[in-house]
């Protein structure tokens, strides 16, 4: 009789069991859908409901990305605020690009956000192409001075040796260019291609921004004696 008793405890133990595992399960799923749904709606408060209910905020989607990178790339920004904000959250995480969040804030001039991502301890000496790269390409130049203070390196090499001010010089503005040159880039380094920032802004017709570089390198010539 005792024996029966405890099997049949045991029995409704392991009932109790699986349906507290199918409810985790459902209601997972559940939230799983309902956060990259707003994230696509850039529903913040959806988000932050979610979290408090303790959703994991480094929840990858199907191809394996994580919520964060999405946002951002995705132009939620009061999505990518929410997250960034959340302790939980991992910011130096990379998409199949190897593109951080930081990196997609600097490209679309989210100085903001780059502020809280710095602050949340994302990396602005990125190995390899840096925030500071693609702050540059896109010519944003709050976004490009706030990684300069934040010890941003103004020569950063990406793999094929390509620096921001080369970038800068072939898709950004002269104002970039000019940001660069007086923050103490080299315009005399060369890609492993062999192309100074100066053939940069030759290749993408950038007349005044090629300008600005060849006059900054004739100023860095020794002065001639009559």
């Amino acid at each position: 009789m005792k024996s029966s008793l405890i099997n049949l405890i045991n029995h409704f133990k392991k009932v109790i069991y699986l349906l507290v595992l199918t409810c985790f399960s459902v209601s997972h799923a559940g939230s799983y859908d309902d956060f990259f749904s707003a994230i696509e709606r850039d529903d913040a408060a959806k988000v932050s409901e979610l979290l408090l209910r303790g959703f994991d905020p480094n929840t990858v989607d199907a191809a394996g990305t994580a919520g964060l990178l999405l946002a951002v790339k995705s132009g939620a920004l009061n999505v990518a605020l929410v997250l960034a904000k959340s302790p939980k959250t991992k910011v130096e995480v990379r998409n199949a690009a190897d593109e951080s969040p930081l990196m997609l804030a600097a490209l679309k001039g989210e100085t903001a956000l780059c502020q809280l991502l710095i602050r949340q301890g994302a990396d602005v000496n990125k190995p390899g192409w840096a925030p500071l790269h693609y702050a540059a390409t896109n010519g944003h130049l709050e976004a490009m001075n706030l990684l300069l203070e934040e010890n941003a390196y103004i020569d950063a090499a990406s793999p094929n040796g390509t620096t921001p001010l080369m970038m800068a010089a072939l898709y950004g503005t002269e104002s970039a260019v000019k940001l660069l040159l007086e923050a103490g880039a080299d315009p005399l380094l060369k890609n492993s291609q062999g192309l100074s920032a100066l053939d940069f802004a030759n290749r993408g017709n950038r007349t005044d921004s090629a300008n600005i570089i060849s006059a900054f390198v004739r100023g860095l010539q020794p002065k001639g004696t009559w």
